[in-house]
């Protein structure tokens, strides 16, 4: 279906996660480009220009928070929506709204609910990109009892 594809920049330190990911995706339509950290994302961000970007949270020498926080606090990079694929303690996903991530996905996931939610980011569905973050539908699994 026309306008449903994208590209996404999927980061995660996890190579098998990366790839299932990617899999996921790519079977739905979507270039994907990955990134094993944070640091990482923000050496490619520019280059590849994604529609959105999937972070895990723990990672090593940048973790997926303050790479959200770095993402948002650059000009070219606010418009970019983001969004958390980790355990989504209530802890990171506080955080994670407050460094303006759009959505989050707890592991383990369905990889339908995965493509479901990187599909209304890249088609501009809720989340506010550049402002406060709004959690979409991963929310209810990935932060029991919030609300």
């Amino acid at each position: 279906m026309p306008g449903i594809s994208g590209r996404v920049l999927v980061v995660d330190d996890n190579k098998v996660i990366r790839q299932l990911i990617r899999v996921n995706l790519e079977l739905e339509g979507f270039e994907v480009v990955t990134a094993a950290d944070g640091a990482e994302c923000l050496d490619i961000v520019h280059r590849v220009q994604p529609d959105v970007i999937t972070l895990d949270v723990v990672m090593p020498r940048l973790d997926g928070l303050r790479t959200a926080a770095r993402l948002r606090s650059d000009a070219r990079t606010r418009g970019i929506r983001i969004a958390i694929v980790s355990a989504c303690t209530q802890l990171e996903v506080e955080r994670g709204v407050a460094a303006g991530v759009d959505a989050f996905l707890g592991k383990p996931f369905e990889p339908s609910d995965l493509v479901n939610m990187v599909r209304l980011l890249a088609l501009g569905g809720p989340g506010a990109s550049g402002g406060e973050g709004a959690p979409t539908e991963g929310q209810a699994a990935a932060a029991p009892g919030s609300g």
